[in-house]
Formats: structure tokens, C-alpha cells, sequence
């Protein structure tokens, strides 16, 4: 349901065309031709503008010079007004369109990309619409389970489409360095990374609520099970506790400072090979949480590193046989066994390690152009979302997993877990049988 009307930018064509058919002299404003014209421009359509889509990748993208934001979409119709507000203050005019149900987004033919930024449950199947619409998609990390990973990824291989995963580290000097010293072997034989992610926190319980007018509750459930509205349910420290819409702090803050143990560990095109875990369950007596929390997972790789998660303060160490490099707090400071480490700011080519990308959205308008790939590919989006999902899978079950990251599937030959289409049917599944 379009909430309204407004038109959008007249075409260069047409402003030409009205310009020949004047009887008085137009004076045509500079910025509506040349390589500023809307129609030289990418133009832009947002699924979910709360908080982070607006502040992060709204504002970002508004920045960019050959961005052009033609409309905005939420569930919550006071975000959608806020996030047009922000876009016609920024452009100066009035022809942003707003809408409520994100399939009319995608189906406009006059838009280029989709740039989602939901709760994770919408991740992956608004991309595979806005794929199979023609779009390019800019999508917020991460996906749901490992199944629809694979799909996603398989997807944008079929339809020739950029992809890109919206995921700051990979374009952070900090990380970058970081994992370029360990690759370059400055502290030896790499042996373990030691991860830390902030606390998971269940909420208690809550009763059911009036669903707000402005918020199509239907809508914003999409493809998770149905739930009676509550107060907290759609603000995103209690989502992301709740395991039809998340998998908590594993995937969340793990998407960023696991990517980059991976990378140290020259990992990150694979995945873990033996996964352990412990953690606590939420009470669902007392509490609106399903998700884990104080959660411990270990995983091991073919090349013998071992990565560590944890729960606690943000930090992310490197220990190798000759020293450790570290960074705590996120994008934090550094440090290292030997200071004359971090003096280096440049990697040989023996590290294999790629050049510091520009900012993720420029990242993804300038894949846009070339038509190749971004700094976090869908495929690397899926490997490292893979990694988590097996760790919040130990976690839960307290067991050992085994897997093929190869074959993408548990090392018995299990194939049934991922190929399950709702996570809870990937642990029950391998549950049943398939552990030590």
C-alpha cells in the first residue's frame, strides 16, 4: 500500500523535451544535467528504515555522489515518513515515495538496487524477491540459517547480480591491518584467535499488546511463525534475542569479529571443521528470549588454528608462536607483543591479502558499475554466516559438531540438517543422531 502519491524526477529526455517546446527562454538548473542528472544516477530503493537504516545506510548512501534515493519502505509507517524526511531535507524536493508493503518497492522497474536493513528473518527472502526483480541488493548481515544462505548465494550466481553484504570490517583500517600482520607472519605460526563479543541479555516475559496503527504486524512477521504483538518485541535488543528473528550475538556481533579471525587464520574462503560449545537457554516461562546466552564456542580448522567466542567486553586477540597482535573495543586500540608490528602498514604479496576497500556502500555502487564483486561477496557473507550459525548450533546442543566446509555439510554425511528450512529443524534433525 503506497502511503504517497508524489511523482518522480522528470527524466533528462523530458526536461530537454519541454525545453524545445517553450516559447520563452528556461533557465535549467545545473545539477539536472551533465553527470549530476538523475539519470546518470543509481537510483535507489530501502526496505526497513529504523535506527541503523537510517543513521548508517541511508545517510551513506545520500552521500554518495551517483546515489539517488527514489523510495522508502517500512512496516512502521512513522519510520518510513522519518526516513523520506531525511531524504527530500537532502535533496531538496518532495518526489521520494514511501510505502508501507516492500513488493511495491521491488517492483518498480525505475529502481537499480535494494538495500535492506529489516531484522535478519527478512534478510535473505526479500533479496531472493529483489533478485528475481533484477536488482542489485545491498543487504544488512546476516542470514537466518545455512540453508537459506546457499540459496541466496546460488541465486545471485544464476542472475549475474552484485551482491553485497552490509558489513563495515573488511573497509576498517583497524581489522584490516590486523589481519594483515598475522597473515604476513609477523607473529610467527598463527595458533589461536580469541574472540569476545558483548553479553547476550534475555528480556522477561511480556503480555500481549495492541498492535500499534502505524505498524502492519502481519507484514513485519513475514516468514517467522506468528506471535502475538508485544511492547518490546520489534525494538532490536529484544529481536535479536528471539530465535524466529535472529541467532542474538553469535551472528550479530559475530559477523564482525569473526570475519576477521577467519581471515588472519586464512580461513575465510572455508569454514571450521569441529565445533564445541556450551551457553545458557532463556527460561521461556519467564522469559520473551529463545536465543543463547553466556555462550562459549571453540572452533577448529584444517590448518590446526583454533578460533574462541566468548562473552564479555569486545576484543579480538591473535597468538601466534612468536607473539600476539590484538585490538579491544570495537575498532578499538591496538596492541602487540612487539610494537615494531604495528609500525607496519603494508603486507607482500605472499600475505594474499586484499587492498583496504573504500567504505561498503561505495563498495557496492562501484561493484554496480564494473559488475564484479564487492569486498563482502555474498559467498563470503554465507561462509562466515555458516561459521555462526554451527557455533550457536554447539552452543545450544553442548556437543561437538563436525563439518565438511567443502561438501557444506556435517562430516557424517548428514545432508537433512541443512537442507531444513527453519533452524529448529536443523538441531532437532541433528540431534537425533548425528554427534559424538
Amino acid at each position: 500500500m503506497s502511503v504517497t502519491a508524489a511523482r518522480p524526477d522528470p527524466t533528462r529526455r523530458k526536461l530537454l523535451g519541454c525545453l524545445a517546446a517553450a516559447t520563452a527562454p528556461l533557465i535549467i538548473p545545473s545539477r539536472l544535467l551533465g553527470k549530476d542528472a538523475p539519470s546518470n544516477k543509481i537510483t535507489l530503493g530501502f526496505i526497513g528504515v529504523g535506527s541503523h537504516g537510517i543513521s548508517r545506510n541511508l545517510g551513506t548512501f545520500l552521500n554518495q555522489p551517483d546515489a539517488r534515493v527514489i523510495a522508502v519502505c517500512d512496516a512502521r509507517k512513522s519510520s518510513a515518513a522519518k526516513a523520506k524526511q531525511t531524504v527530500d531535507q537532502h535533496s531538496r524536493s518532495t518526489n521520494c515515495l514511501v510505502y508501507q508493503d516492500f513488493r511495491e518497492v521491488i517492483a518498480r522497474t525505475d529502481i537499480d538496487a535494494i538495500v535492506i536493513s529489516t531484522p535478519d528473518h527478512w534478510h535473505v527472502p526479500m533479496s531472493l524477491a529483489a533478485l528475481r526483480a533484477g536488482k542489485d541488493v545491498f543487504c544488512e548481515k546476516p542470514s537466518l540459517t545455512i540453508t537459506e544462505g546457499r540459496e541466496l548465494v546460488d541465486e545471485v550466481a544464476k542472475r549475474n547480480a552484485v551482491f553485497q553484504w552490509g558489513l563495515e570490517d573488511r573497509s576498517l583500517i583497524k581489522y584490516h591491518r590486523l589481519a594483515g600482520w598475522v597473515r604476513s607472519g609477523m607473529i610467527g605460526t598463527l595458533k589461536t584467535v580469541e574472540v569476545t563479543l558483548p553479553h547476550n541479555r534475555p528480556y522477561p516475559k511480556e503480555s500481549p499488546a495492541q498492535v500499534p496503527r502505524d505498524l502492519d504486524w502481519n507484514l513485519w512477521l513475514g516468514p517467522a511463525p506468528f506471535h502475538p504483538y508485544t511492547k518490546n518485541r520489534t525494538h532490536p535488543q529484544h529481536w535479536r534475542m528471539i530465535r524466529d528473528y535472529s541467532g542474538g550475538v553469535i551472528t550479530d556481533w559475530g559477523s564482525h569479529l569473526v570475519d576477521t579471525a577467519q581471515i588472519g587464520a586464512a580461513m575465510e574462503h572455508s569454514g571450521p571443521i569441529e565445533i564445541t560449545g556450551t551457553c545458557d537457554i532463556p527460561d521461556p516461562a519467564t522469559s520473551e528470549s529463545s536465543v543463547p546466552y553466556n555462550s562459549k564456542v571453540r572452533y577448529r580448522y584444517a590448518n590446526g588454528v583454533e578460533i574462541s567466542v566468548a562473552e564479555g567486553e569486545v576484543d579480538i586477540r591473535f597468538v601466534g608462536s612468536d607473539g600476539w597482535v590484538r585490538c579491544k573495543g570495537w575498532n578499538g586500540e591496538w596492541s602487540a607483543s612487539n610494537r615494531d608490528i604495528l609500525r607496519n602498514d603494508t603486507f607482500p604479496e605472499s600475505a594474499r591479502f586484499w587492498p583496504l576497500p573504500p567504505i561498503e556502500h561505495r563498495d557496492f555502487l562501484d561493484a554496480m558499475k564494473s559488475r564484479g564483486k564487492p569486498a563482502y561477496h555474498v559467498e563470503a557473507g554465507h561462509r562466515l554466516c555458516t561459521t555462526l550459525h554451527l557455533g550457536h548450533l554447539a552452543a545450544r546442543s553442548g556437543r561437538k559438531i563436525r563439518w565438511n566446509p567443502e561438501s557444506e555439510t556435517f562430516a557424517d554425511g548428514d545432508t537433512e540438517s541443512v537442507k531444513s528450512p527453519i533452524y529448529r529443524r536443523e538441531a532437532r534433525d541433528w540431534e537425533a543422531g548425528h554427534h559424538d
